[in-house]
């Protein structure tokens, strides 16, 4: 008997829950607090202040759970000082063992407002995908909870997702070889509604990524058969938006909206670019889209940087 056990043990050990809160900043006790649904989408590289005090009022003065899969404990202090919370707790989820753990969904399930960090999207996506954490953060999705990200963490927020599960790709790369291998998409990661259709991208102009997005959203037709639409953010700009697509955009860059090529493996597209402001230049989603119609031609271009 002692030998059955050890041997369960054995391996049972290292499937034992190892994820962690990192600290917690505010009260230490729970709250609960009205919330409305709410997106903030950022574009990486400094953030923007006026965008999340703006989400954050979406939260109620609740709790705010960090999530990331690297990283220290930078947003607690930040988040604190933007708006009324509270409390902000970042966990640290990098493993499947830590996504199983059920303290980590529990405090998840517990958050009035949600934040995924930056790092690498392909550890979330694998790390993430079919365990308890994964499920906490669709149910807070479809409970309306407000839920934020930037770079990485923007990445897994479309319904379809570049997972870099093969490391990043540039412009040039993608354009070079549209069919590579290595351009991975996951689909429905989440299910958040207003973002359906939508393959999400950052730090954009300053690390030319058109020519990549558009790639994806050709692969995209191409593997799932379904017209994708591309959000791609510049650095220090971001977006919030309500449950209906209606939002504002901040910062200092500018907002890309593509549409889908029209047929599946073409280089060729449509784009809005909408400008950021300190107080929020307002858009809504649908009509973004709708109002795409700058050219964007990659083919004459595909073995040059973009």
């Amino acid at each position: 008997m002692n030998q059955i056990l050890m041997l369960l043990a054995f391996f049972i050990l290292p499937l034992v829950a190892s994820g962690k809160s990192l600290g917690r900043l505010g009260a230490a006790n729970d709250t609960l607090t009205p919330t409305r649904p709410g997106y903030l989408l950022m574009g990486g590289s400094t953030d923007v202040d006026a965008a999340v005090a703006d989400w954050l009022a979406h939260a109620g003065g609740g709790d705010i759970v960090v999530l990331r899969a690297s990283g220290s404990t930078g947003y607690n202090p930040y988040f604190l000082s933007l708006g009324k919370a509270h409390s902000v707790e970042t966990l640290l989820i990098d493993s499947k063992a830590a996504a199983l753990d059920p303290a980590m969904a529990a405090t998840i399930e517990k958050a009035e407002a949600i934040f995924i960090a930056g790092g690498d999207q392909w550890n979330y996506v694998q790390f993430w995908t079919g365990t308890p954490v994964q499920s906490a953060l669709q149910t807070a999705i479809d409970k309306g909870i407000p839920l934020g990200g930037t770079s990485a963490g923007l990445a897994v927020m479309g319904e379809f997702v570049f997972d870099a599960r093969f490391n990043s790709v540039t412009s040039a790369e993608a354009l070079a070889h549209p069919q590579a291998e290595n351009i991975s998409i996951t689909q429905a990661f989440l299910r958040i509604p207003v973002l359906q259709n939508i393959l999400t991208d950052s730090h954009y102009s300053q690390r030319s990524r058109m020519g990549r997005h558009l790639v994806f959203l050709s692969r995209t037709k191409g593997l799932y058969g379904k017209k994708a639409r591309g959000l791609g953010i510049d650095e220090k700009t971001a977006v919030v938006l309500d449950q209906e697509g209606k939002g504002k955009v901040y910062g200092s860059a500018q907002v890309y909206f593509l549409r889908a090529p029209k047929q599946k493996e073409t280089l060729q597209t449509l784009y809005l670019a909408v400008s950021g402001s300190p107080t929020g230049t307002p858009i809504i989603l649908s009509k973004a889209f709708r109002g795409a119609k700058t050219a964007y031609d990659a083919a004459p271009i595909q073995n040059q940087s973009l």
